[in-house]
């Protein structure tokens, strides 16, 4: 716990600074990132840029244009990771990590089932938001669709963390608790589902 708090703060030193230097183009960068697989909490970065619209420092809107955009050209990003690249590790490497082409098709007729749901209110959870467009991208979803509703969610979740910091002013940091008390319990049910999930393929190949 003192080594995740320890890596929060500096993740969190290194929001202010990028902030503070690059102003909107640091927003960009940080949520950006954010949208990928770094381990970069968008609740580390939005509140600070509210406070900085509280100070009059920042424009309201901008910081919402900057922060959606961030998180779309991430999202993208990694989307495009999962088209491209993860179907042909699948079958190269999956054997070793027990995915395999049932696993495969599964992905695509999830998202392309319920891809919509699911981009929108994974923008929302912890951790989630860092992974969900790489199995998008595998499973194939609508890119229009997908484009959509991470821009949906996306502005939705900074709006309300811009917000939250506009509140708080000077206590802006406090918003790191929520970050603390909600991303644990959820990193621990996925490595939970995990296991499950190891544990499920390895009895199916016995039988």
């Amino acid at each position: 716990m003192l080594f995740l708090n320890e890596l929060i703060a500096t993740i969190g030193t290194l929001a202010i600074n990028t902030i503070s230097f690059f102003h909107y183009p640091g927003v960009f960068i940080l949520m950006t990132l954010e949208s990928m697989v770094f381990p970069l909490p968008s609740e580390l970065v939005m509140p600070f840029a509210g406070f900085l619209v509280w100070t009059g420092k920042f424009n309201f809107w901008l910081v919402i244009l900057a922060s959606s955009l961030g998180s779309l050209f991430g999202s993208v990003l990694s989307y495009y990771i999962g088209k491209y690249g993860g179907e042909a590790l699948i079958r190269k490497f999956g054997r070793y990590l027990l995915l395999d082409e049932t696993d495969l098709q599964k992905t695509q007729q999830w998202f392309q089932r319920k891809g919509d749901s699911t981009i929108f209110i994974g923008r929302f959870i912890p951790v989630v938001r860092h992974l969900i467009s790489i199995p998008a991208g595998l499973g194939e979803m609508n890119f229009k669709k997908f484009c959509l509703y991470t821009v949906l969610g996306a502005t939705v979740w900074n709006t309300f963390l811009i917000w939250l910091g506009m509140i708080l002013g000077d206590n802006w940091s406090a918003v790191k608790k929520y970050s603390e008390f909600i991303s644990v319990p959820v990193a621990i049910l996925l490595f939970i589902g995990l296991i499950y999930f190891v544990w499920r393929h390895i009895k199916n190949k016995k039988r």
